[in-house]
């Protein structure tokens, strides 16, 4: 999710990593892994024993959302690449404690999130590198 385009030009004037992609990758990307998410919540709330949100896996991927939705003010609105990167962390983290108490209810349903792991990991190194680099 980017919110470059409605802030400043401060991001465009960043020192950036190389392996920062264009900024309609983001466009694309968000889209199929939030309905990756969805897909993800419906199966597990649907089809396991976490029907009623009291289950670990989405108790901790829910608070996880919470810091995905956070992030881009933090980093964008805010301007504050430093917490944002702790934040992104954090749902690194969470993530892979979700993929593993997930992985004890349903293996299939934890390959869902695999996408959604690996992109904000990557997302975590950019944070980084912008951290690191100005």
């Amino acid at each position: 999710m980017s919110m470059a385009s409605s802030s400043s030009d401060w991001y465009k004037h960043l020192r950036k990593s190389k392996l920062t992609p264009p900024d309609w990758v983001f466009g694309v990307v968000w889209p199929l892994l939030y309905g990756s998410i969805g897909v993800y919540y419906a199966l597990m709330i649907l089809f396991t024993s976490c029907s009623n949100f009291q289950c670990i896996p989405l108790i901790l991927f829910t608070v996880q959302m919470g810091l995905n939705f956070l992030w881009p003010i933090v980093f964008f609105k805010y301007e504050k690449p430093t917490p944002a990167l702790f934040i992104i962390l954090s749902m690194v983290a969470l993530t892979i404690a979700t993929l593993y108490y997930s992985s004890k209810i349903s293996v299939s349903y934890t390959y869902i999130l695999i996408p959604y792991t690996a992109w904000i990991s990557f997302a975590s190194y950019l944070n980084g590198y912008i951290v690191l680099n100005n």
